[in-house]
C-alpha cells in the first residue's frame, strides 16, 4: 500500500483546497494518521473508497475523541551564549491548545488486502459548532458507530439518515463519554445509596456551596 504521504499528495491533487495533515503516534503501534477538514471530509471518504489503487471499501471501526480546551506543553532545545561560551539550553513552550469533538475511523481494502488508513475529522469546538458530515453514506457500516459517537459525545452527524440515541435513551441529558461529564449522585436501581454514592454526592454539594 501507499505511504500516507503519497496518498495525501494524491487527495490534495485531487481534491484542490482539502486541508489534510499527518497525525503523528508516539505509541508502540506508531500508526500514524490523516486529519482532514470536515467541508472535504465526505469526498475525501469517497475518493478513499473508490480509488483503484486503494480500494478503501470497509470501514471496520469508529470512535470518537474529546479533546476539552488545555495547556500543552512542548519541550524545544535551543542554543545560547553564556558568558562567551555557547551553550545548548531546554525551554518549555506553553500553548493554548482549543477545545473540540473528533471522529476516528480505521479503513480498509477487502479487494486489495491492505490496511489500515486511519481517518481523522475534528469540529469547531465542544459546544454549538460541533457538526461533521456523515461517512455512512461512503461505508455503511458506519452507522450504528456514528450514532454512538452521536450519543456518547454529542457529534452531530449532517446526511446520516438516522441519528438518534442508541446506548442512552431519548431525552437523557448530556453525553456521558465527555471528559467533563458529571455523573448523577444516585440512579434509579439502586434501592439504597451505597458509600461511594454518599460520597459523590457530599462532594458536589460542597462544591455547590462554593460557586
Amino acid at each position: 500500500m501507499e505511504t500516507l504521504e503519497q496518498i495525501k499528495s494524491r487527495i490534495t491533487h485531487a481534491l484542490p483546497g482539502a486541508r489534510i495533515e499527518i497525525i503523528p503516534n508516539d505509541s508502540p503501534a506508531g500508526q500514524r494518521s490523516l486529519l482532514v477538514d470536515a467541508d472535504h471530509g465526505a469526498a475525501i471518504a469517497q475518493f478513499l473508497r473508490d480509488d483503484p489503487e486503494l480500494r478503501l471499501d470497509y470501514c471496520s471501526n469508529a470512535t470518537g475523541v474529546d479533546w476539552p480546551e488545555a495547556v500543552v506543553k512542548t519541550k524545544i532545545k535551543k542554543q545560547v551564549i553564556v558568558e562567551g561560551v555557547e551553550k545548548e539550553i531546554e525551554e518549555t513552550l506553553e500553548t493554548l491548545r482549543s477545545g473540540c469533538l473528533e471522529t476516528v475511523y480505521h479503513l480498509y481494502s477487502m479487494a486489495k488486502k491492505h490496511g489500515p488508513v486511519i481517518l481523522r475529522l475534528r469540529t469547531e469546538n465542544r459546544s454549538d459548532k460541533n457538526h461533521l458530515p456523515s461517512l455512512t453514506p461512503v461505508w455503511r457500516s458506519c452507522e450504528f458507530q456514528e450514532r454512538e459517537i452521536f450519543d456518547l459525545y454529542g457529534i452531530v452527524f449532517d446526511g446520516h439518515s438516522d441519528l438518534r440515541r442508541i446506548l442512552m435513551w431519548e431525552g437523557f441529558v448530556d453525553h456521558p463519554m465527555r471528559k467533563d461529564y458529571v455523573g448523577p449522585d444516585d440512579y434509579d436501581y439502586e434501592p439504597t445509596p451505597h458509600d461511594d454514592v454518599l460520597e459523590k454526592t457530599k462532594q458536589h454539594q460542597a462544591a455547590e456551596v462554593k460557586a
